[in-house]
Parts: structure tokens; C-alpha cells; sequence
């Protein structure tokens, strides 16, 4: 049987983050990727030029035509720029009866804000109550707690915490925006609390970390695996992308993750 995926976010012209990144990284893990695209982003290694945000009503219609016909197992929810947008895809997906994975895009690795100021509200009050699993990174984890950054293993629980209270089933708090020789993630579930730990990877080659592994554990979920099995593989695959991203010698600037590292030929 062939697993499905949809990614519903922005468009990376680079290839690096975004629609691209998630499917190269549902390919990669063996499903069939579908996508709604809910923006159009100028940008490469080196940073964003500019960012066009399609209607709700196109957004919209994308998500009905791909759910009225595919039988998709997993959905993702990545890059979501304006509240019109945000309000248009949970009424679609509630319209469904789906809920997602939620990478609460806000700033992109380059440091170009991709969440406009006024969608803050909406991502908490429409897309957070339809997550699955929502996954910030440490910055995106304080602004959504309302809180100053996680210092420590106990902040980031705490505020994993907090943000599940604002109605995500789960949340991952992600590390990598942390110091010390180990990356951690924090997975806060109704039932239990999950600790993953890797060694830290020194690389300029991390762009669309954070699309690649919410990616990857949609890809698992649509696998059958549990959530916390879901992203203990999800960050394997990861760290495989990322120690072999420097083979890619791509663009200028912050290349991206090597999401085929497993079966290309690096010989040429």
C-alpha cells in the first residue's frame, strides 16, 4: 500500500526548506508527497528577497482537492504567513476531520521573519488545537509560552508544557538553537515526558532543519510508528542529513541538508 503525505506551506526557490524540503524528505522515507502551497518565497542560501502569500480561497481549494481524492495518512503544517490563511486551512482541515504535525515556522534560518506579527494570534488559537505534535525550536517555543529562552532542560519542559495547554496534543521543543556538545528535544505528551539526545553536528549546512524533521515524523506517523518511535527516527534521519550536508557544496551562504545522503554517489 502506498503511504501518503501532504505538506501544507511555503515555497523555498532554493530547494533547501519549505514544500521542497518536505518532499524530498517524504520521498526519501518511502511515501508518495502531495503539497498546498500557501506561499512563494524569493530566496536561496543566502537569505529571503521576498515573500508572496497566496489567497485563502487558493490555499483552501488546494487542501479540498488533495483531501477529497488522496488517502492521505499524515499531514504537515509548515511556513503559514497571515491570519487569513491561517483561519482558512483549520476550518479546512476541521472540514476534514484531520489534524497535523505543526512547525510553527517564524524566522527563517537566515534570519528573515516568515510569520507576520499579526498571524501570532491565530497560529495559537486556530493551528495549535489541530497539532498532533507541534515542534518549535527554542526561540519559537518562548514566543508561543510567552516567555523569555529556555536555559535549561526544566525551562524547556515547562514550556513545552504551556504550550500544550493552549491545546496542541503534544510538543516538541527542539534544542538545536541551544550550546553544548549535545542537541536535545523535549517531547511533552499527555502521558509522558521524552528526553533525545545526539551529539551535536558543527556544520553551515543546516538550512530546512526544522521542515526536514517535522517532515520526517509525519512520514513516520503515516508509518504506523508511535510518536515518541515517530521521532527518534525522524532524528536519525536527520543527523544523517546533516553530517552529509557538506557533500552537497550547494549556493553560498547556509546550504542545505543532504535529505538523499543514503543513496546518492558522491564519487563525481
Amino acid at each position: 500500500m502506498t503511504r501518503i503525505a501532504l505538506t501544507i506551506a511555503g515555497s523555498d526557490s532554493g530547494g533547501g526548506a519549505g514544500i521542497q524540503a518536505d518532499l524530498k524528505t517524504f520521498s526519501a522515507l518511502g511515501l508518495f508527497g502531495t503539497s498546498v502551497v500557501t506561499a512563494v518565497t524569493a530566496q536561496n542560501t543566502r537569505g529571503v528577497r521576498a515573500v508572496e502569500t497566496l489567497s485563502p480561497d487558493i490555499v483552501g481549494a488546494q487542501i479540498d482537492a488533495v483531501l477529497d481524492d488522496l488517502a492521505v495518512d499524515a499531514i504537515k503544517i509548515g511556513m503559514v504567513s497571515r491570519s487569513d490563511v491561517i483561519r482558512r486551512i483549520a476550518e479546512r482541515l476541521r472540514a476534514h476531520g484531520r489534524r497535523a504535525v505543526l512547525d510553527p515556522v517564524m524566522v527563517a534560518t537566515s534570519g528573515d521573519r516568515l510569520l507576520a506579527e499579526e498571524a501570532l494570534d491565530a497560529l495559537r488559537s486556530e493551528l495549535l488545537p489541530l497539532a498532533l505534535v507541534a515542534t518549535p525550536n527554542l526561540p519559537e517555543a518562548a514566543i508561543l509560552a510567552g516567555e523569555a529562552l529556555a536555559g535549561d532542560e526544566a525551562a524547556m519542559r515547562a514550556q513545552g508544557e504551556r504550550i500544550r495547554a493552549l491545546g496542541a496534543e503534544a510538543v516538541l521543543v527542539k534544542g538545536g538553537h541551544g550550546t553544548g556538545a549535545s542537541s536535545v528535544d523535549i517531547l511533552v505528551t499527555p502521558e509522558a515526558v521524552f528526553r533525545f539526545a545526539a551529539p551535536r553536528i558543527e556544520t553551515t549546512c543546516d538550512h530546512g532543519t526544522g521542515c526536514t524533521l517535522s517532515a520526517a515524523i509525519a512520514a513516520h506517523l503515516a508509518r504506523g510508528l508511535a510518536l515518541d518511535d515517530a521521532v527518534e527516527e525522524a532524528r536519525a534521519y536527520l543527523q544523517g542529513a546533516l553530517a552529509a550536508a557538506g557533500r552537497l557544496r550547494v549556493g553560498h551562504g547556509r546550504g542545505p541538508v543532504h535529505h538523499f545522503h543514503r543513496w546518492w554517489d558522491e564519487r563525481d
